[in-house]
């Protein structure tokens, strides 16, 4: 996918802005174009419509989603607390436009959202388990990759570290994996 010009980038940063505050449905493609400074046509001329905006900030992070995925499958095995924290950091880097989808399923629908991250979930999950996880497996799987997505929202506040152990400490814990031991000092156990 190619890089979007300066003034579509800057079309994408500013509906991002008002998508996020206001929500998708109650943002006019002429409050964009104020906020930018220039007119509705000159607006048109990038974005036909304003769901085009919305799949423009949406379909390059489900792409990456997609490589991210292809490329842990692609490994000859997966070491699941290194699979947590990498599914952290890329819901953690995204977590403003994580927002915007999460606010706005409904606009979201054309692009088969649900459908895209239940089958991603089911991928991460038989990255864990092999092709037939059992139920238990599958539930636990759901709730830590699930609860890593929320936590990067929901804990917008708190240092991106700290976040980060104690969101994929929980998810070792919903995967019945023990979580790692934090050391003080010289290596003696926290």
């Amino acid at each position: 996918m190619s890089r979007p010009s300066a003034t579509k980038q800057r079309i994408l940063d500013v509906a991002r802005e008002l998508f996020v505050q206001q929500g998708v449905q109650r943002t006019s493609l002429q409050e964009i174009a104020q906020r930018l400074g220039i007119t509705k046509p000159a607006l048109y001329y990038h974005f036909s419509s304003r769901e085009e905006l919305v799949r423009s900030i949406v379909q390059p992070i489900l792409d990456e989603e997609e490589a991210f995925l292809a490329r842990k499958e692609a490994l000859d095995s997966v070491e699941p607390r290194a699979l947590l924290e990498d599914y952290f950091d890329f819901h953690y880097r995204h977590r403003r436009d994580m927002v915007l989808m999460l606010g706005e399923l409904t606009t979201l629908a054309d692009l088969n959202l649900i459908d895209r991250v239940m089958g991603w979930r089911g991928r991460l999950t038989r990255l864990l388990y092999g092709p037939e996880p059992t139920l238990e497996q599958a539930t636990r799987a759901a709730i830590a990759f699930g609860g890593l997505q929320d936590c990067t929202i929901q804990f917008a506040d708190v240092p991106e570290d700290e976040l980060r152990r104690a969101a994929v400490d929980g998810a070792c814990a919903a995967l019945g994996i023990e979580p790692r031991r934090r050391t003080r000092g010289r290596g003696r156990p926290a």
